[in-house]
């Protein structure tokens, strides 16, 4: 009886707990939730999902908070995310995070997402990395493979996004040789798919991991806020992983909470009706929120009617009355005054009035800004800053702070209409402190490594958000050249830009950049980075420079996209107009040339590789040779040129590039394997095989070098080493159609025939115009004494090649076994004639004819 005596609280601490954090209000939601827990996952009245949904104001982040804190209080881990979150794994990421504080554990899923971070970053190189310019060039590849692999990239924002623009055969091969780019570079296929498809391997492993979490706690319960925001990408998602088993199963005692400004989407969840709860949220009834006010000591009548006849209601008006324990209607103010005099009006400090207002001018704090905007003594920011925190208003992230978007809308604006002048010199102040923050972050690094690090963007689109606030004349091309340089980055990157537009130009009320973030939002949304970019040149007053920049990112997005003959209209207008504004640029002072136009060589290096990828090589060349003529110390230049001059067979002026390369970097991989490749068609093995070595130890999963170096042990005679390096090429990109070929080839030559015409089906699977996979399966045919089947293949492949030597030879042996004698030796004597040094050719005209005698 003691125990059960000491188990006991207090009603002073039940109270006590009903009024924690000053919540009052929404008993039947909070009931509902609570008694949900008292219900066992197998029984028909419990609910696995939670919908909170409302206008803005009406309490929703309050609620949700108040939610977790039921849910600790059963003994479930928690987890919540919001907008802060801009992807799938980034979610998962503060999921585990959370998590993982709590004492659950989830070290294979961490690990995972470090890799896809870093792996991530690495793609946009990976598309580049191989240049193949084997016959033939990139496979056709499969339509839906293209499209899965770019919107699983991010690089469109949706499936259908270029249907109007590209057709089937540029997303397929710009399909094709991003997966080839991202197969060469990166280390294993799981990374590739991490990059492709992150929800297919980081899902299963979540789920496998909050399995073993569920073992330590009786619930565990994820809450999604500001759903309006992160629903796009996490709906699908959710609703694929609650109610279906692709990726595996959730342990029952998973209860999800979100939260957002619309109800659920119907057509996808109204199947789920009854497994889950929707709790529509309107303002507070007039008893919540005289509840409310008595709970903070506002029980005057008079005071009581005033609050609700100014706030309507709303929970976060009626919250931060009631904070301020107002005893005379005249303490309210008149009912036209701002709602910020209404917030601040019984704070009678005039040094915390002050930071109140300051630090709503940030969209989001740390004590770093706080210091920042804040005009105090170091000594009394510690205490300002805590007593800032706990304002009912300011929604604390834990390591960031931010004001509820109505209450700072209305800071904003009294700030704004009160002093102009003001408001701009605060938000210069502000701009130049995050501008000086920025600058000492970038000191040493590269303007590319830059834009690659979310630090480094933070800072920079907190500068520029002040400085559009201060409309500063040059903070509105600054920002959109800014925008240009992150649709280089990638379409994430560029939808914070386009954000920082929209929220400068509702926070400062200027319709120009209002219009700009409007206008660049909505064509990301439709048709991607090429749109967004289309509509900045035909109506942004961009200065020429800023053109050929802003037209050099465009092509380079189509290039990517595999829009290749638009990409190359655009190179073609960015060379133009940079190559004339050359012309007209005056001499340097003393009479030395003008300085080059910074974008011009990249110009002229990105048209080469769209026209590399097109096979012009020659005119590709040129191009390289004026981007060389600008920049004459770029090692890619160089590489990728001396590739070129290979891929004509202008040996010597490839080995001089490709030396050049190597000694302006040689960490460079491609290169090293380039050259090797060179070394290999010069029957240079021992060369060869040093050259693609060297390159192997640089990227160990280069699976182009993995295949050229197989050819050399081909030549050397070791078969063993030949199939090794193909097995793992395979392995790293198994729908790579030339290394699954290659990978044939060696079987059959090894006598393992039957693995080799899986090899071969694989690949004429993949691109059923292979000539290669149909001559080399018509020879495993013929090998196995299948001869009929063997002429068909042979006939496919001529077919797609007439003059192909090889393959006509072996189709001559084929009649002949087949006693076709007089069809043999047409094949033969064609193979010769199309060959007259070819051994072999001659070889077979020989039996054949010793056959028909």
């Amino acid at each position: 009886m003691a125990d059960m005596t000491r188990a006991r609280v207090s009603m002073q601490e039940l109270i006590a707990q009903r009024r924690r954090a000053g919540f009052v209000g929404r008993g039947g939601e909070r009931a509902a939730f609570r008694t949900n827990f008292d219900l066992p996952p197998e029984d028909e009245r419990h609910r696995f999902l939670f919908h909170v949904h409302g206008n803005a104001g009406v309490g929703k982040t309050f609620l949700v908070r108040e939610l977790e804190q039921l849910a600790r209080e059963k003994g479930a881990l928690t987890a919540y995310v919001d907008e802060s979150v801009d992807s799938l794994p980034e979610a998962m990421a503060a999921i585990i995070r959370q998590l993982g504080a709590q004492g659950a554990r989830f070290k294979e899923l961490d690990r995972l997402l470090a890799a896809h971070r870093e792996r991530r970053h690495e793609a946009e190189a990976a598309a580049l990395a191989t240049l193949d310019t084997e016959d033939g060039g990139p496979s056709a590849g499969s339509l839906a493979v293209a499209r899965a692999g770019l919107v699983g990239l991010g690089m469109v924002p949706g499936v259908g996004a270029f249907a109007g623009v590209l057709d089937a055969g540029q997303l397929a091969q710009g399909a094709d040789r991003l997966r080839a780019g991202l197969s060469a570079r990166l280390r294993t296929q799981e990374d590739v798919q991490l990059v492709l498809h992150p929800e297919r391997v980081l899902t299963p492993v979540l789920l496998r991991e909050l399995t073993d979490a569920a073992a330590t706690a009786p619930w565990i319960v994820l809450f999604f806020d500001t759903y309006e925001r992160t629903g796009p990408f996490l709906d699908g998602w959710l609703h694929e992983t609650m109610t279906g088993d692709r990726h595996g199963t959730l342990p029952a005692t998973v209860v999800v909470v979100t939260a957002g400004q619309r109800p659920f989407d119907t057509a996808r969840w109204g199947a789920f009706a009854d497994f889950m709860t929707d709790v529509p949220l309107g303002p507070f009834t007039e008893a919540e929120a005289r509840g409310l006010l008595a709970a903070k000591g506002v029980v005057a009548e008079p005071v009581v009617e005033e609050v609700l006849r100014l706030t309507g209601g709303l929970p976060v008006l009626v919250s931060t009355l009631a904070e301020q324990r107002p005893t005379d209607p005249d303490d309210i103010g008149d009912p036209s005054a701002t709602a910020v005099e209404r917030f601040l009006r019984w704070e009678q400090d005039p040094v915390r009035r002050s930071a109140a207002l300051a630090c709503a001018l940030p969209r989001q704090l740390d004590l770093d800004v706080f210091r920042a905007a804040v005009d105090c003594d170091d000594r009394e920011a510690d205490a300002l800053f805590a007593w800032l925190r706990a304002l009912p208003f300011v929604v604390d992230r834990g390591d960031r702070l931010r004001y509820h978007d109505l209450v700072r809308e209305a800071m904003l604006r009294m700030q704004r209409s009160r002093s102009p002048r003001g408001w701009a010199e605060q938000h210069r102040r502000l701009a130049r402190k995050f501008g000086a923050w920025r600058a000492e972050y970038e000191t040493g690094r590269e303007e590319f490594d830059r834009w690659a690090d979310e630090r480094w963007r933070e800072l920079r689109l907190a500068e520029s958000y002040h400085l559009l606030c201060a409309q500063d004349p040059d903070a509105l091309p600054d920002v959109l050249r800014d925008f240009t340089d992150a649709c280089g980055t990638d379409d994430a990157t560029a939808a914070r830009w386009a954000r920082v537009l929209l929220d400068a130009g509702r926070d400062g009320d200027t319709q120009p950049v209002s219009r700009w973030g409007s206008e660049l939002s909505r064509t990301l949304t439709e048709g991607g980075v090429p749109t967004a970019l289309a509509r900045l040149l035909s109506h942004a007053d961009l200065d020429e420079p800023a053109q050929v920049h802003t037209r050099v990112v465009r092509a380079t997005a189509l290039r990517r996209l595999g829009a290749l003959e638009e990409a190359l209209r655009e190179y073609d207008l960015a060379v133009d107009l940079g190559e004339a504004l050359g012309e007209e640029t005056p001499s340097a002072p003393g009479g030395g040339p003008a300085a080059p136009l910074p974008d011009l060589a990249r110009a002229h290096r990105g048209r080469a590789y769209v026209r590399g990828e097109l096979h012009d090589y020659e005119a590709a060349i040129g191009d390289l040779d004026r981007a060389l003529a600008l920049e004459p110390g770029s090692p890619s230049a160089h590489s990728v040129r001396g590739e070129f001059h290979r891929a004509l067979r202008h040996d010597d002026a490839a080995l001089r590039d490709l030396d050049r390369g190597i000694a302006l970097d040689p960490a460079h991989h491609f290169a090293w394997a380039s050259r090797g490749a060179l070394h290999l068609t010069r029957g240079d093995l021992r060369a060869a095989r040093a050259d693609l070595d060297r390159s192997l130890e640089l990227n160990p999963d280069y699976v182009w070098a993995l295949v050229r170096r197989a050819r050399v042990w081909r030549g050397l005679g070791d078969s063993a080493r030949r199939l090794a390096d193909l097995d793992r090429a395979v392995a790293l990109q198994p729908d790579w159609p030339w290394g699954r070929c290659e990978r044939g080839d060696a079987l059959r030559n090894a006598g393992r025939v039957e693995e080799a015409l899986r090899d071969y089906d694989h690949v004429l699977a993949l691109d059923p115009d292979y000539a290669s996979a149909h001559a080399s399966r018509g020879a495993a045919l013929a090998a196995l004494g299948r001869h009929e089947e063997a002429v068909t293949a042979l006939d496919s492949a001529l077919r797609l090649n007439p003059a192909y030597t090889w393959a006509l030879c072996r189709r001559a042996e084929s009649h002949l076994a087949l006693g076709s004698v007089d069809l043999a030796l047409t094949d033969a004597d064609r193979a010769c004639e199309l060959s007259p040094d070819d051994e072999h050719a001659r070889a077979v005209r020989d039996r054949v004819r010793r056959g028909a005698g």
